[in-house]
């Protein structure tokens, strides 16, 4: 039978605490209506249906059939990990789960097909365009949370990237959180709940769900059941270090395995300073192109709806008028789309960056002769060589290099300047 959690790998635990959460959930529906139906009979005076409704969510919390009293349901919840171990495929599952007729997650039922899908009514989904997400966005989508949920089960909030709040968008979410409309739901994604990704706050009133980077294994394995030939699953998996989107790209799309291939042929072109900063403008730019071409077709399509909405084409002087009062608007559009762009540019070159800390990873662990499988197999012999070469303290010095380019980039240091260090210190060593 499909199951809503079927595309979360190698995340046991998580999946045992969400399904529970998710029976709790459907318990307090289903203690809800009988309290209603009780109220509405007649007999029952409406304090004592008031009484049942609470008894039966109270029994809810403690987990339903007698489950672990940590598996009951709470208002909001916050889904950690690293990159790739399915924060957001959590979030969406849990979603569904909460939002399925069976209160199962079934998978077969019109509450889990819309919810996945990303088309039902009570299910909300923010995810970040540009570098952060502001309190304007913030406030109307708390608002819209408050209202009823139309398909009588929850109104579901997801925040993808929460660690991009601004302070300003995360007051305006805390102030919904400690006081939640009810039946409604906040599914918070971050890397962790380090006051930096989240703040502490927040984090006091939310349960955690820790999620762990699944093995290559694991994600070779559901690659395979994707139809992906068992030799490529296994060396996508290893490729992507355990990021399961990672490892679909580069099973199914040539040019990301061309992307990696010329960043795996970095270390091979660092013979001198000038080389060093060539290879930083081939990165750069590399990231530039992948950028543009990931949202130039949205940007393309936003612009021409937002003119045809303000009148463009239209003849006569009310649509003349209304276009020249649309400057603003249009000017706000390119704001965001410049944004996306920006944040398309660092994600593509964070990829790059994984890829060559990857590499000398490889490079660290054959200097030092431990029984480890290398990630990048295809590029295992450059590796060796380079371990010969180094030695295992040179590796680590490289490895750390990329690894601190990594960290600047996110502390909003100039890309160009930092792949550049990066590119210097990985030539020198």
């Amino acid at each position: 039978m499909p199951d809503v959690f079927a595309d979360l790998v190698g995340q046991d635990d998580a999946v045992d605490t969400l399904r529970r959460a998710a029976a709790s959930a459907a318990a307090v529906l289903r203690g809800a209506a009988a309290a209603h139906a009780a109220a509405t009979a007649g007999p029952v005076d409406p304090d004592d249906a008031d009484a049942l409704a609470a008894e039966a969510e109270a029994e809810a919390a403690e987990g339903a059939g007698g489950a672990d009293p940590g598996a009951g349901m709470t208002h909001a919840w916050i889904f950690t990990g690293p990159p790739g171990s399915g924060r957001s495929v959590a979030a969406r599952a849990f979603a569904a789960a909460l939002q399925c007729l069976h209160g199962t997650g079934c998978g077969e039922c019109q509450g889990c097909h819309t919810t996945l899908a990303g088309t039902h009514a009570d299910v909300r989904l923010v995810v970040p365009e540009g570098l952060s997400i502001g309190v304007g966005e913030m406030r109307a989508l708390v608002l819209r949370a408050a209202s009823t949920p139309s398909g009588g089960r929850w109104q579901v909030v997801i925040v993808e990237d929460a660690d991009r709040l601004t302070e300003a968008a995360g007051n305006a979410l805390l102030k919904a959180v400690e006081e939640p409309p009810p039946r409604t739901v906040f599914l918070l994604c971050a890397p962790s709940t380090h006051p930096d990704d989240v703040s502490v706050t927040i984090r006091s009133r939310c349960r955690v769900v820790p999620l762990r980077q699944p093995a290559p294994e694991a994600v070779a394995e559901v690659l395979v059941r994707r139809g992906v030939a068992p030799e490529v699953a296994r060396w996508a998996a290893a490729a992507a270090q355990g990021h399961v989107g990672r490892a679909r790209r580069l099973a199914g799309d040539p040019e990301a395995r061309s992307r990696r291939d010329a960043v795996l042929a970095v270390p091979r072109r660092l013979t001198g300073v000038g080389a060093a900063f060539d290879a930083a403008s081939a990165l750069i730019e590399a990231a530039e192109a992948e950028a543009e071409a990931a949202v130039v077709e949205s940007d393309a399509a936003e612009r021409a709806a937002l003119q045809t909405a303000l009148g463009a084409g239209g003849t006569g002087r009310g649509a003349a008028g209304a276009m020249r009062g649309a400057a603003g608007q249009l000017k706000e559009l390119e704001r965001r789309q410049k944004s996306r762009a920006t944040r398309a540019q660092r994600d593509a070159l964070d990829r790059a960056l994984v890829d060559l800390a990857g590499f000398y990873r490889d490079a660290l662990t054959m200097a030092l002769r431990a029984p480890v499988a290398p990630v990048h197999t295809d590029t295992a012999a450059l590796a060796e060589a380079g371990a010969q070469r180094w030695a295992a303290e040179g590796a680590l010095r490289r490895l750390e290099a990329v690894l601190e380019c990594r960290a600047a980039i996110e502390a909003n240091v100039k890309p160009r300047i930092a792949v550049e260090a990066m590119m210097l210190t990985l030539w020198k060593g």
